[in-house]
């Protein structure tokens, strides 16, 4: 069998905020890749604003570089089980995994999620360390750590005999030992590692072509882009080829351009063989998991598995009493054009319209929806969003509902009230390891509608010292009842206006205000968090009465709390059933879906 030494495939995998997209810069700086002139930006990967702001990766990315006449093609992957429809995908690209592993925080969640993807495609497992300049950095315990999750995992005896490189991607230095004193300025280890052991892909370049379509890409000049690789033959511009549909049919078209990866450049290139990682442009409707093949050959490869959505929420166009004033796209039509474009690239999404001006959008959790909404925002669409659901689904004849699996980091003082509160959101608790320093680890599987608003519950219950994490597991059988939601009502405005300090001051007593003086507000607009179980109506709007009595109070200046300003995040958790979340460019908004009060009351009666 003849083998391409002149290249190798590998894709970066961790967990979030481990480390992944900073080793890439490294290797591209380190590599020679780019020219001098290239200024790197830090985390030069992440290219969304979203991704930069929040330090998340949220769409694979390939770049490549060159180390000793070896082209290393290398994809960076995201982190969260939100986007892990990517992860699984790429794995099929490539013939090794490089998984990233934090010095001090060792395996969580995600590292168990993308790894467990990582040897389902039996790829070669190389294992880097990172952050080893921590002062609290515990290299040894963490390789066990790794080590265990292998076994657990089912590795096969070559994948658990993985090579150990312990770097500081920040610093740009690496070795082969976990003494943080031997690390040196350089990534050689990590390129030299790579090479040794990461299989080269097999050279069947003179065989009928075979090349799969991993990832999209849109642009408005060439329309779609297919990214995946070769795994058989060549293709060359020009060539007319067959692309297998998903349902059967096979389409005819001519290859308009080929892409090769080089830095962070596409760079145009005429043909490319089997190994390689290209994108192919020419085809109007290819999707993920298609094969393009000779004419004369038609020859398909397996299709590709894609996770199917875990969570449901309603689209709305917005209808408020101030519809219109802030977004720049408020009609139906062009919500609709943006949730259409959303799919050519985002294969994890589904949208289904369910009347003229909603529609139901589904994805694989709250992060994965919140990330389009906000992305929506910031381009001026202004649209109203329901509370999220999960998707139920029948396995063999049962109703079943997705289970997520919980990791929760907290100071041994919380713990008691942690057990409780997930016991009462049907968790189940799995595992708790006392991990030193009056810290504990307690992993539980929970029930996906169960966790939905508890990050907030979990933060103040923890004083914001607990950790959590939380993954999609598996369908089980429905538990019947009602699981989490809120425990409180909400404070509803009664009336229009602005809301001004001498009401705010008198509404405080009844719970936590979500508004600052002056702000517009509407009637059946929420403007707080009652501190009962039940809605309450007051006015935010009354001015204090001008009397022409010298008050004996009067150089007392009214002083209120600082309001709860909710993120979108927050607001799409403290939503009901009968509440909207109402989103602009420039305000996030909570509301009742039925705005007047005698109407809500009436409509409450009826569902009695």
């Amino acid at each position: 069998m003849k083998y391409r030494n002149d290249i190798r495939n590998v894709a970066i995998i961790a967990h979030v905020d481990h480390g992944k997209t900073t080793l890439v810069d490294e290797l591209l700086k380190q590599s020679h890749t780019l020219n001098a002139r290239t200024q790197l930006q830090e985390r030069a990967m992440d290219s969304n604003a979203i991704e930069k702001e929040r330090g998340i990766t949220i769409l694979a990315k390939n770049t490549a570089v060159e180390y000793n006449g070896t082209k290393i093609n290398i994809l960076d992957t995201p982190g969260h089980a939100d986007f892990g429809g990517e992860v699984e995908r790429i794995m099929k690209m490539v013939d090794g995994v490089v998984l990233v592993v934090d010095a001090y925080e060792g395996t969580m969640p995600q590292t168990r999620f993308v790894l467990k993807k990582a040897l389902e495609q039996n790829v070669t497992p190389i294992v880097v360390v990172n952050k080893i300049d921590k002062p609290s950095a515990r290299p040894e315990h963490v390789v066990d750590e790794v080590l265990e999750l292998f076994i657990e995992l089912g590795a096969d005896d070559e994948q658990l005999d993985f090579p150990v490189i312990y770097a500081s991607a920040l610093n740009g230095t690496s070795s082969l030992s976990d003494n943080p004193a031997d690390q040196e300025k350089t990534m050689a280890p990590i390129f030299d590692t790579i090479i040794e052991h990461i299989p080269a892909p097999v050279d069947n370049s003179e065989e009928p072509l075979q090349f799969q379509v991993s990832l999209l890409d849109y642009n408005d000049y060439v329309g779609r882009i297919g990214i995946g690789r070769v795994f058989r033959g060549t293709i060359r511009v020009g060539d007319q080829v067959a692309l297998m549909k998903l349902d059967g049919e096979v389409k005819k078209f001519r290859v308009t351009k080929i892409f090769g990866f080089f830095g962070l450049q596409r760079e145009e290139i005429q043909e490319a063989k089997a190994g390689d990682l290209i994108a192919v442009s020419g085809m109007e409707d290819i999707f993920v998991g298609e094969t393009v093949t000779p004419s004369d050959h038609q020859e398909a490869l397996p299709i590709l598995h894609i996770d199917e959505p875990t969570l449901q929420m309603t689209f709305l166009v917005n209808n408020s009493p101030f519809a219109g004033r802030e977004g720049k796209w408020v009609t139906a039509r062009k919500i609709e054009e943006r949730l259409m474009a959303e799919l050519q690239t985002d294969v994890s999404l589904r949208v289904d319209p369910i009347g003229p001006d909603s529609w139901i959008v589904s994805g694989r959790g709250e992060l994965h929806l919140s990330i389009l909404i906000e992305n929506m925002r910031r381009e001026g669409f202004e649209l109203q969003v329901s509370r999220p659901e999960v998707i139920e689904r029948e396995v063999d004849g049962v109703k079943c509902e997705p289970f997520e699996r919980v990791q929760i980091d907290t100071p041994e003082e919380y713990m008691g009230s942690i057990i409780e509160s997930l016991g009462m959101r049907k968790a189940e608790m799995q595992d708790m390891i006392h991990t030193g320093n009056g810290q504990v680890r307690i992993i539980f599987l929970a029930p996906a509608r169960g966790l939905i608003g508890y990050t907030t519950e979990f933060l103040s219950m923890t004083r914001g010292y607990g950790i959590m994490h939380h993954t999609f597991d598996q369908y089980l059988p429905m538990i019947s009842g009602q699981i989490g939601g809120r425990h409180h009502g909400a404070l509803v405005s009664i009336d229009t206006g602005k809301a001004t300090t001498y009401s705010i001051m008198n509404i405080e007593e009844r719970g936590t205000v979500f508004v600052e003086p002056t702000t517009e507000v509407y009637e059946g607009m929420i403007i707080g968090e009652n501190s009962r179980d039940n809605d309450l109506t007051v006015n935010i709007t009354k001015a204090k009465q001008m009397t022409n009595v010298r008050s004996a109070t009067k150089d007392q200046t009214s002083v209120i709390k600082k309001p709860r300003i909710l993120t979108l995040e927050e607001s799409l958790e403290f939503l009901n059933d009968d509440e909207f979340c109402e989103v602009t460019p420039e305000n996030i908004r909570l509301r009742k879906q039925i705005l007047n009060k005698n109407e809500r009351e009436k409509s409450q009666k009826k569902k009695k």
